[in-house]
């Protein structure tokens, strides 16, 4: 086992490689923000889709765009407001009259990368018709279905703040996550690094293409097969399982606290979403880090908290850090 786990470290080591290109193109134009792009690659690689949280102006657009431009792929921002219909955003039928018969016009949907822009804003309808095409990686217009290109990957924004108005997501919708992040502020290094970079005599260097589509889908091939030892499945299990029944790992104080804990979808994006992280790190095997590192964005929206936890002010942050302190890491 050994030896193979050394002959998929120098495979991993060879296929990952272009990751360092991506990251020294997204860092002309972005300062900061690691976290995000880190976890923008995970979803990448691990084919799970991304739910972002933050005040406006903290460059998620920015980073989005950049990461399309950096693979060549299509990229499509779609804004999210009430009055937004699924045709707006998946396609209709068109009567063409010269053919006299109907066209399809192709949505804003049909693209590599999405980003969806304060999601919260639309109706459950337009929330559906996406949350589908990001399930099933199809759409159907009328009578046929479509297959969505490889790479597709949705990051929908949602804004912590002025949430009057908006629709907000149902548990079963945000599930279908992957990960969901909290996007912060910048360091006051950071803010003078962006300052000199934006206001300069100079505009930013534009991001160039340096990895291909082929080039992605390939890897998320190779994140597949990064070895994960069962002592890492154990470990996960027990920790998706001490969110429904933490009474069974002596934590007691949080069982008034949580409603419904993490379904087996957190099981399986923890995972996978370790793999490509193991990838990032040039790694061909997964670490208790790498669960630790990614445990919080993976679990944060699949927990719901009970009216007793917010009437204490406990958020769903300080659980899941009660929880790792609490679950021996093999």
């Amino acid at each position: 086992m050994d030896f193979n786990i050394q002959l998929l470290n120098q495979q991993i080591q060879k296929e990952s490689a272009f990751i360092e290109d991506i990251l020294t193109e997204l860092r002309k134009v972005i300062v900061g923000q690691d976290m995000m792009i880190r976890r923008l690659l995970t979803g990448l690689l691990a084919d799970g889709h991304i739910l972002l949280e933050g005040v406006p102006g903290l460059a998620k657009t920015l980073t989005v765009n950049s990461l399309a431009l950096s693979i060549k792929t299509l990229f499509h921002r779609i804004q999210f407001t009430p009055d937004l219909l699924p045709a707006d955003l998946i396609g209709t039928l068109i009567y063409n009259q010269k053919t006299s018969g109907f066209e399809v016009k192709k949505g804003p949907i049909f693209a590599n990368i999405i980003l969806a822009d304060e999601i919260n804003r639309s109706p459950a309808k337009v929330q559906s018709a996406l949350l589908e095409a990001m399930q099933e990686r199809q759409v159907t217009i009328g009578d046929n279905t479509y297959k969505l290109e490889e790479p597709f990957l949705v990051l929908a924004t949602q804004n912590p703040i002025e949430q009057e108005g908006t629709y907000p997501l149902p548990e079963a919708q945000v599930d279908r996550f992957m990960l969901k992040i909290r996007v912060t502020y910048p360091s006051k290094e950071e803010e003078m690094k962006i300052l000199n970079l934006m206001t300069g005599a100079q505009l930013p260097k534009s991001v160039k293409a340096v990895v291909t589509p082929e080039q992605i889908i390939q890897a998320k091939e190779v994140v597949r097969g990064i070895y994960v030892d069962e002592k890492i499945h154990k470990y996960v299990t027990d920790l998706v399982f001490a969110t429904r029944y933490p009474e069974e790992y002596g934590l007691n104080n949080l069982k008034p606290l949580i409603d419904f804990g993490a379904s087996p979808r957190a099981s399986i994006n923890l995972v996978n979403a370790a793999k490509a992280n193991a990838f990032l790190d040039h790694r061909g095997y997964v670490t208790p880090e790498d669960i630790r590192e990614l445990g919080a964005d993976v679990l944060r929206h699949r927990i719901i908290p009970s009216f007793e936890a917010e009437a204490e002010e406990i958020t769903v942050e300080d659980m899941i850090r009660n929880i790792f302190e609490i679950i021996p890491v093999p």
